[in-house]
């Protein structure tokens, strides 16, 4: 199967060059860009790149939906395949049609992902992330079926129930589990509770896409399924965009199919090579629909050129990316930035903590973090002291029974772990 991976970075800027330059044509065909793009000059595009504004999903979320097709879109309602959900936790979502050729490019991304970690025709995948008019589940299992992997389109806990899903490992016994990582703890708390041994199941390697993937979180989930865990970063505007392969070397970007700049969060100048700033990405070839042009995916990363990759992975050519947070991943409690994912780490390092949910709220003027918490023992002090020490922020602490929190995050594209009921 011809993945298309170029030979070289020459090829590899070479074809960044040449499909650029077809991202803003096919954007200017769009009314929503017409004044964006009136100044830019095509034969001097590298000087002329930057002045092209960075598009942000409010901006698309200011146009009605009966007017996005028109405005927004360049071929005819007629030419739409299939809709994408954007993803995320808050605000309105959003809903963005694919053409036949769009899904084809997309899915070649996949299909390079299942490369990635190794997976042949020996393997089979248990695939649980939501099944709906979100992508993500779609796109790994309709790869892996052109790659002839065994699938299993399980969904989240909303599609298929959690004990079901237990059941389905132990019989049909995969080799591979795809998920969130919040979805992935859930099922081995259950299986705990249920007496399964997940560790020893025939799950071997585990996907994991679409929250961040922090060090703290990655250990939790190696640990209770005794497997090797890959972190794959996408979106709904783009498709796959960079994920860890054999090695784990980092995250292999996907440069030839999608053009990555990362710039200064305030200004939006570009930052040199290794600084962490916001991701700008640019659709290089899944733009026939919808003419993603530097859109502002809402994480911070940085990027690098530097690869220890061994030179037979074909990826070897391919920058790496490394996530640190989405910009929007933070509480402000009394004064004090309590990032998300710091939160997430310092509770489950306890081994005590089996699963939370982090609000927000305002009490008669005084912020409020409360914490709802699933614990082996009844022991919440000790949460409390922890958060106190490591955030200066007392929290208020209520026990939940084992597997509350998991009922309701199974419903959700996305786990609302982390909710400001402030306004």
């Amino acid at each position: 199967m011809d993945l298309r991976w170029p030979k070289s970075r020459a090829e590899l800027e070479k074809t960044q060059r040449e499909r650029r330059r077809v991202a803003v044509e096919r954007a200017m065909r769009a009314p929503f860009f017409r004044d964006r793009l009136k100044s830019i000059n095509l034969e001097k595009l590298d000087d002329e790149w930057r002045k092209i504004p960075i598009l942000t999903k409010e901006e698309l979320r200011q146009i009605p939906p009966q007017r996005f097709h028109d405005e927004f879109c360049i071929q005819p309602r007629s030419a739409a395949v299939e809709y994408w959900r954007s993803g995320g936790a808050t605000g309105r979502p959003l809903f963005y049609p694919r053409s036949a050729e769009d899904s084809v490019q997309s899915v070649l991304t996949f299909e390079r992902a299942w490369a990635l970690i190794g997976a042949t025709a020996e393997d089979c995948a248990h695939i649980s992330f939501p099944l709906g008019v979100h992508p993500v589940a779609h796109l790994y299992a309709r790869a892996a079926i052109n790659r002839g992997i065994g699938t299993v389109w399980c969904g989240a806990g909303s599609n298929t129930p959690s004990e079901t899903q237990l059941e389905l490992i132990d019989q049909l016994k995969p080799t591979v589990w795809l998920g969130m990582a919040s979805y992935g703890l859930h099922l081995a708390n259950l299986a705990e509770a249920k007496g399964f041994d997940l560790k020893n199941s025939t799950v071997k390697k585990i996907i994991v896409a679409a929250e961040p993937l922090s060090p703290v979180k990655r250990s939790k989930l190696e640990n209770a399924w005794g497997a090797e865990v890959f972190d794959h970063f996408g979106m709904t505007e783009g498709a796959f965009v960079a994920g860890e392969g054999l090695g784990h070397h980092g995250l292999h970007v996907w440069a030839d199919m999608f053009y990555l700049e990362v710039v200064d969060e305030k200004s939006g100048e570009p930052l040199p090579e290794g600084e962490v700033g916001s991701l700008v990405v640019t659709p290089l070839w899944n733009n026939c629909m919808t003419p993603f042009l530097r859109w502002s995916s809402g994480d911070l990363v940085s990027l690098s050129n530097k690869t220890t990759t061994p030179k037979e992975h074909p990826w070897s050519v391919f920058p790496l990316l490394r996530h640190e947070r989405r910009t929007v991943g933070f509480f402000k409690v009394r004064g004090v930035n309590i990032n998300h994912a710091d939160l997430e780490d310092a509770l489950f390092r306890e081994p005590d903590v089996v699963d939370f949910r982090a609000e927000v709220y305002d009490s008669g003027g005084n912020d409020v973090l409360h914490l709802h918490v699933e614990l082996r023992s009844q022991e919440k002090e000790k949460i409390v002291s922890t958060i106190k020490k490591t955030f200066q922020v007392s929290p208020q602490v209520t026990l939940l029974p084992r597997g509350s929190i998991a009922k309701d995050f199974e419903a959700a594209v996305k786990a609302p772990r982390f909710v400001d009921k402030r306004g």
